[in-house]
């Protein structure tokens, strides 16, 4: 029987890492603990990937929320998002590995919405920044897909959701079918669901969420329209 190629994933006790744990694939997937590999250290890294020897790694550890943290404590966000991701990209690098990074569709100016790949960034928030820190880092290693992702987990957390912020909102489990889809693809993708407002989107599962809004300050942390445009994402699902 052929052996199955493997792919190691970081940050496998995060939400979508633990979705992926329970997701068959055609690869074997390694899920390493922070004493077999941890992120701020490249020896670790290094040491790790070239005993298991992956043809991928898919890159999900780091500092998300709360997202006050990242206001709080940027060392931290610094040392996991930046520094931690860019520890990935040299061992993958070296070793010849394709890397997949999971970015975020806030680092997008969040203003006008409808952005495409090639559009320019501008964070609102310190957690976008240092995702856009670590997509730096990946940027300039061609053996690599940026996925810049609207994901959330179902049933969603809150109870209230805003209904004049909108983005593209998928649920992890709905996102693993496009994924599998993605695995071979380099460059940089933006995916998520169609574009809708928090609230419309979450109501279709929970029709009692409550209805509140955003405040649209120029100091809000949180972006009113980070919509992306899917025209990329679009048509390679319908060429696969």
């Amino acid at each position: 029987m052929k052996k199955k190629r493997k792919i190691v994933v970081t940050g496998g006790t995060g939400r979508f890492g633990s979705v992926l744990k329970k997701t068959k694939f055609n690869y074997s997937l390694l899920f390493p603990r922070k004493n077999k590999l941890d992120i701020t250290k490249f020896q670790s890294i290094k040491s790790y990937l070239s005993k298991t020897k992956p043809f991928c790694l898919i890159h999900l550890a780091g500092l998300s929320r709360p997202m006050k943290i990242h206001e709080t404590n940027i060392s931290k966000s610094i040392e996991l998002n930046i520094i931690g991701t860019a520890n990935i990209v040299r061992a993958c690098k070296m070793l010849g590995i394709k890397l997949i990074y999971f970015s975020t569709s806030y680092i997008y100016p969040g203003k006008r919405g409808n952005y495409k790949e090639t559009d320019h960034l501008l964070p609102s928030n310190n957690y976008a920044w240092s995702k856009l820190g670590g997509e730096s880092a990946v940027q300039m290693y061609k053996n690599s897909l940026i996925i810049r992702a609207s994901m959330t987990e179902k049933p969603f957390v809150h109870k209230q959701a805003f209904a004049n912020m909108y983005t593209n909102f998928i649920y992890h489990e709905d996102f693993i079918n496009i994924f599998k889809k993605l695995i071979n693809k380099k460059g940089i993708i933006n995916v998520g669901g169609p574009t809708k407002s928090v609230y419309n989107f979450v109501k279709e599962d929970n029709p009692k969420i409550k209805k509140i809004f955003l405040k649209n300050k120029k100091k809000s942390l949180i972006p009113i329209n980070s919509s992306m445009n899917l025209s990329k994402l679009k048509s390679i699902l319908r060429k696969s």
